[in-house]
């Protein structure tokens, strides 16, 4: 491969404003009937101009795991109620 392919990272553009995101982190929320799930640093991109969030797939993946795991206990908490 040659030196052409070293050092070019993929430039994101933002779907809302084309300014350019950024890595970094992101706080998530969100409240559903059972509870309310709040994580303070997810990993994600940021744009640099108006400050819309994206989160990748990875990122995306693990925050649907946890909402199911909690979407089953707190279905076995009403369960027993």
């Amino acid at each position: 491969m040659g030196k052409r392919f070293q050092n070019k990272e993929k430039i994101m553009k933002c779907m809302h404003c084309r300014g350019t995101m950024v890595k970094g982190t992101a706080p998530f929320q969100i409240d559903k009937k059972g509870y309310h799930l709040t994580l303070d640093s997810v990993p994600a991109w940021v744009c640099q101009q108006c400050g819309e969030v994206y989160f990748d797939e990875q990122a995306v993946d693990s925050i649907q795991d946890i909402i199911k795991t909690l979407e089953d206990r707190t279905g076995k908490l009403t369960a027993v109620a």
